[in-house]
């Protein structure tokens, strides 16, 4: 399962209630975003330890596209193995 929001939301924080501030003055409840990957403890294409360990590790929606390409196996020159988020198992 793979899960990103497409933008962050004011919920009343300083008493905003939006989501669509300029970047530069949006605090970062609106710049962050929540994403939820699942992976089964019993695949193996992909190092579930390894990836755990990328908790805190800050991403983009950037990231997103060359890491759904990872995830469904897409073959094509546009896929840069470096911005996908996970971490694939050794046999890849």
């Amino acid at each position: 399962m793979f899960y990103v929001s497409d933008h962050g939301e004011s919920l009343g924080e300083n008493g905003l209630y939006l989501h669509g501030l300029p970047y530069f003055m949006a605090p970062d409840t609106q710049k962050h975003v929540p994403l939820i990957v699942w992976i089964a403890d019993n695949n193996n294409d992909y190092d579930i330890e390894a990836n755990r360990l990328r908790i805190d590790e800050k991403f983009s929606h950037d990231n997103i596209f060359h890491t759904i390409l990872g995830l469904f196996e897409i073959q094509t020159s546009t896929y840069e193995p470096e911005l996908d988020m996970l971490i694939h198992a050794e046999h890849y």
